[in-house]
């Protein structure tokens, strides 16, 4: 039997599990603290905790990028935390505040805010600004996968 294993960082201590492909809907936990590795919520990430979210899970990693005094970006929170409760475990959902991480949102281009951008496998394979419904930003996902 040829078991495919996927790297997945622990959304609470950031370890890196190895989780075999056809148990990942069943979750799992981590090996290092023991809490659940998918909680449906959207991870909040600094730029270090980012880059190991980015560079060492096998899942792709959608995140939105937002700012505490931005309109849009308050109505877009609780649509990105219902897409995290379905998206999981296929896709990692994160939160990064542009206003505390300058560098990197200067890094990344983001000029406009919100801005959503998928990863896999470390690059960037879609972007899009602006607020949306949780239809239209399950769309755009499922478009991208």
């Amino acid at each position: 039997m040829n078991t495919s294993l996927l790297h997945v960082v622990c959304p609470h201590c950031d370890a890196v599990n190895r989780v075999p492909a056809e148990r990942l809907a069943a979750g799992g936990k981590c090996g290092k603290c023991h809490l659940k590795l998918f909680t449906g919520q959207p991870l909040t990430l600094d730029a270090a905790r980012f880059q190991k979210h980015l560079s060492r899970s096998d899942l792709p990693l959608l995140v939105d990028f937002w700012a505490d005094w931005c309109g849009p970006c308050k109505m877009m929170a609780p649509v990105f935390e219902q897409a995290a409760r379905q998206l999981e475990p296929r896709v990692r959902l994160a939160k990064i505040d542009t206003e505390r991480e300058r560098a990197l949102s200067t890094q990344l281009g983001i000029r406009g805010i919100p801005t959503l951008i998928l990863f896999r496998q470390g690059q960037e394979i879609a972007r899009t600004s602006g607020a949306t419904n949780l239809q239209g930003l399950l769309n755009w996902v499922e478009q991208h996968l």
